[in-house]
């Protein structure tokens, strides 16, 4: 059996039952050839073949026997074993001699023995008064002594009476436990891992008592078994035990420390060669994988850390396939982890078109880069070419800024977008640009469309101060600058805008579309956010609960001198239920949000309610836009069968008597509710959501989406 298949505790006795006199040597006793080693189960086949029988009955057993001369005047040394078979001719021994036994003594060669220490001993010993016995018998009265436990030495004496034979069995105690000591990773510099206090804790009920081996072994199993609990599964004994003269017993132990941790590419047949036998080479840099990990040189393997280690590493989204070996160090007592990852494809490019009621006909073009020169950086730009405009979002991220010790990232964009605010739609009509040389030009009158050109960079960390563990919070600051634009169909700047009928009259006052009279406006926003994620799971969560608050302070300067202050919370709270004891998840999900805007209020940043994102049985801000929103939620999650689930939800919403005044004069309700029921197919993008929501007006709608709603 070779020693790395063999188990902890199996290594722990043979460690203990390799030494008597290694052990006891540290406390002065040097022991006889009759001597157990600590924690073995006997006098070994030599020294047996050493114990011999004598004339007048006279047995020494495990003492050294003389020599005796054979027929040739030559002495022969008993002490040996026989060079030939003790039987060539297949010859029926003799039977061993047998002597009547007077009586049995049991005596301690040093002091008096404990009483239930005696008892035990008499119990085992085979060999009793008015019997005869034999060496064999003695030997295995000797053994069975031994494995008591309590003794170092054992020494069977015989004496001669008038009534036959006296045999004394001397026997030497261990020394009184006082303590046990882990002496872990000598000469490495590195503590151990398992407290004192653990030990003694272990060991306590034998502290006071004289050592017993079965019982220390039963402690060095509890030691072993306390080992591989928290995961520090490569610890082992690696000498024998030693006793002081004391009773301090000291356990030597190598922890298993790390030598180096390395990182080794492989292709996805899992070779880490190639066909011409050169190394697979990776694009992702090491330090970028090593960084990911709590477990670095000079630490005690854990596997229960390197389990979490490599989670961290496989999200990243860089790998197909991860996993650890373990390769010996310059030391015995020493590993290199080697970190074995599969590199998936990180680019990816898309091409393609539509047409749209806000831009025409239009071609997009996309390049999305997941690791960028190898350091997990990402890289996303889309470009859209329309026939009344040009749009694009570039994006840089670094989810880890190279050498920073509080795994801060951040995100940097340049973009021009434009939408269909939701603010200036209604239930039966909208807000309309118009021109105003031409105010019943059927042809100018469209719902607005908001143009963003600008940009900005966030920056964000955990709160926390070990790195490696999920933190309770995020907090995010940034920086965003945006030249927001009110304009129709054909891309006209347009500053006010009304309801008009069918023939291009205004049914309604003109009402203004941005904060400066111009039609265009300069938003410059500080921006600052903090989130608590103790959810289970963030694509499916059915236990635990989210907490994101957020400021956006603006800063009035440029076109509009906006001043406003944006204040916005979104809790989520997840309860695991068994509703259908169903054997899979079933969840009790809530949701309660709010935002309100003090100072100035542009009028495309009013919070809009209503849609698949909102109180489902409206379309899509329809219910309410206004200064101040409160939203709340509520639904049952339960599986159908594999891939589908579905859901049970109450939606409902106000803007508390805020609404704007676009909203009051498209008759918005500005307060409702919604329920109904919905499917949730998995889908590699997510769970794919359809919704039947009814409205408190009795309308009804189908609401899609990707995800959980909340």
């Amino acid at each position: 059996m070779s020693k790395k298949h063999l188990s902890p505790v199996f290594l722990v006795t043979v460690a203990i039952a390799a030494s008597l006199e290694s052990s006891l040597s540290a406390s002065g006793q040097v022991p006889s050839q009759s001597q157990q080693v600590l924690g073995g189960a006997g006098i070994k086949a030599s020294q047996l073949s050493s114990s011999n029988l004598y004339v007048k009955g006279e047995t020494f057993i495990g003492q050294t026997a003389p020599a005796t001369p054979n027929s040739n005047g030559n002495a022969v040394d008993n002490n040996q074993p026989d060079s030939q078979p003790a039987n060539p001719n297949n010859t029926e021994e003799p039977a061993e001699p047998r002597v009547l036994i007077s009586d049995v003594v049991v005596k301690s060669a040093v002091g008096q023995l404990p009483s239930e220490i005696e008892t035990q001993v008499y119990q085992v010993i085979r060999t009793k008064a008015g019997q005869t016995t034999t060496r064999s018998q003695l030997q295995e009265d000797i053994n069975g002594i031994f494995a008591i436990g309590f003794f170092t030495n054992v020494q069977a004496v015989p004496e001669d009476t008038p009534s036959g034979v006296r045999i004394t069995f001397i026997v030497s105690l261990n020394p009184v436990l006082t303590k046990v000591e882990v002496d872990a990773n000598p000469g490495a510099g590195v503590a151990s891992v398992i407290p004192a206090a653990t030990v003694d804790k272990i060991f306590s009920q034998q502290y006071g008592k004289v050592i017993n081996l079965r019982d220390l072994r039963a402690g060095i199993g509890q030691l072993t078994k306390e080992y591989q609990d928290k995961g520090y599964v490569l610890a082992n004994l690696i000498a024998a035990p030693k006793v002081s003269e004391t009773g301090v017993i000291t356990l030597q132990v190598a922890e298993g420390i790390v030598e180096n941790v390395q990182v080794a590419f492989r292709n996805k047949e899992g070779q880490d060669v190639d066909e011409k036998g050169r190394p697979i080479r990776g694009r992702t840099q090491d330090y970028i994988i090593k960084r990911e990990m709590q477990l670095k040189p000079g630490q005690v393997f854990n596997r229960n850390i390197v389990q979490k280690d490599l989670q961290r590493v496989f999200g990243l989204g860089l790998f197909d396939d991860i996993n650890v070996s373990l390769n010996p160090g310059t030391d015995p007592s020493k590993v290199v982890v080697v970190v074995n990852v599969t590199e998936r494809n990180s680019g990816s490019i898309a091409v393609g078109g539509g047409i749209s009621s806000a831009s025409g006909l239009f071609g997009t073009i996309s390049y999305q880069e997941q690791n960028l020169s190898g350091r997990n950086q990402k890289l996303g730009s889309e470009l859209q070419i329309g026939q009344r405009e040009l749009l694009f979002d570039l994006r840089f991220s670094d989810p880890w800024i190279d050498g920073d010790p509080y795994r801060t990232s951040y995100t940097t964009n340049v973009f021009r977008r434009r939408s269909i605010s939701l603010v200036f739609e209604g239930k039966d009509s909208n807000i309309k640009t118009f021109n105003p040389d031409n105010t019943t030009d059927v042809n100018s009158q469209a719902t607005p469309r908001i143009a963003r050109l600008g940009g900005g960079v966030s920056f964000s960390r955990p709160l926390s101060a070990n790195l490696y563990e999920n933190p309770e919070w995020f907090a995010s600051l940034g920086l965003q600058y945006q030249r927001i634009s009110s304009r129709d169909a054909n891309g006209n700047i347009r500053p006010q805008g009304a309801v008009f009928d069918g023939s291009g009259n205004p049914l309604s006052p003109t009402i203004p579309l941005t904060q400066s009279p111009t039609g265009e406006d300069d938003l410059f926003l500080l921006q600052f956010s903090a989130q608590s994620d103790r959810r289970n799971n963030a694509l499916q969560p059915t236990n635990g609960s989210y907490l994101r608050v957020g400021l956006d302070q603006s800063v009035p300067i440029g076109q509009g001198s906006i001043l406003m202050s944006r204040v916005r919370a979104n809790y989520s709270h997840y309860v695991p239920t068994k509703l259908l004891g169903s054997k899979n998840p079933e969840t009790l999900a809530f949701n309660l949000q709010g935002g309100t805007i003090l100072g100035d209020l542009p009028p495309y940043e009013a919070f809009s309610l209503g849609g698949s994102n909102s109180v489902r049985g409206y379309d899509e801000g329809k219910l309410a836009a206004g200064r101040t929103y409160v939203q709340a939620s509520a639904e049952y999650r339960f599986p159908i069968f594999s891939v589908v689930g579905g859901s049970l939800f109450f939606d409902c919403g106000s803007d508390l008597g805020s609404a704007t005044r676009a909203a009051e004069i498209l008759n918005k309700n500005g307060s409702g509710y919604g329920y109904g029921l919905g499917l949730r197919i998995q889908s590699p993008l997510g769970p794919i959501r359809i919704d039947y929501g009814i409205s408190d007006k009795g309308d009804s709608r189908i609401n899609f989406g990707i995800g959980e709603r909340f």
